[in-house]
């Protein structure tokens, strides 16, 4: 199964005026970080927003000079194509990123469906119910690091995010390599053979307690539980 997680930066937060100026992708395959990235700056033709600035720090004359969303945008849907988004809060960059199919010239890519979208935020919400799942709160609550993190950036926060989605999935094993864990063939057999063999609990009864309790029992009638004991042979 392959998925993209994905986040953008942008000038502020209105898709219709407002543009995006950052993408940054990651590639898993069945929930683990292949190394295949993808990144890219662009120049928005507008002035960021200085509540934006102090969000990600990406400035006008930083922007200046990059490509335009549409310059890199066939490269993006190259790297996209055929997987499943992952994104953090989904509305907000899908709603950028068909913004921005809607300003590219015919033939247009077609536009994100949002139900087509793992929205992680979502998965957050119904796991830690009435907690803070922003992206802080989720790198805190897994033990993820997050110094790297000074400012929001569209990269590193979707590798940050990759990370994440895995927690909140249940987590997943990991050798050096980072590759899943699979069990050896020796620890299979002993754990098969554990759940095959019959299981001996041992009573923590003395023998004095053992045998008020048999006095009890047969100062008792008709006990409710006589008719099973007979039916199944046991007693």
């Amino acid at each position: 199964m392959r998925e993209i997680v994905l986040d953008t930066e942008t000038t502020s937060t209105d898709p219709k005026v407002e543009r995006i100026i950052e993408v940054g992708c990651v590639e898993l395959i069945n929930h683990t970080q292949t190394g295949r990235t993808f990144h890219r700056y662009c120049n928005p033709q507008r002035a960021v927003h200085p509540d934006a600035l102090a969000v990600h720090g990406l400035s006008d004359s930083f922007l200046a000079d990059k490509p335009l969303f549409a310059e890199i945008a066939q490269d993006l849907l190259a790297f996209i194509d055929g997987a499943t988004l992952v994104i953090h809060n989904a509305p907000f960059d899908v709603g950028f990123l068909n913004a921005e199919y809607a300003r590219l010239p015919e033939p247009r890519p077609a536009a994100i469906v949002l139900n087509d979208v793992v929205d992680t935020l979502l998965i957050a919400r119904r796991k830690h119910a009435g907690a803070a799942n922003n992206l802080d709160a989720l790198c805190t609550r897994y033990g993820i690091d997050r110094s790297r993190r000074t400012k929001h950036g569209a990269l590193l926060d979707a590798q940050i995010l990759a990370e994440v989605y895995v927690e909140l999935l249940g987590g997943k094993q990991v050798g050096f390599d980072l590759g899943p864990v699979a069990a050896s063939p020796a620890r299979v057999e002993d754990e098969a053979a554990r759940s095959a063999a019959p299981r001996v609990f041992k009573s923590r009864l003395t023998d004095a307690e053992r045998a008020r309790h048999a006095a009890f029992v047969g100062t008792l009638k008709t006990p409710i539980w006589a008719d099973y004991i007979s039916e199944s042979g046991e007693g």
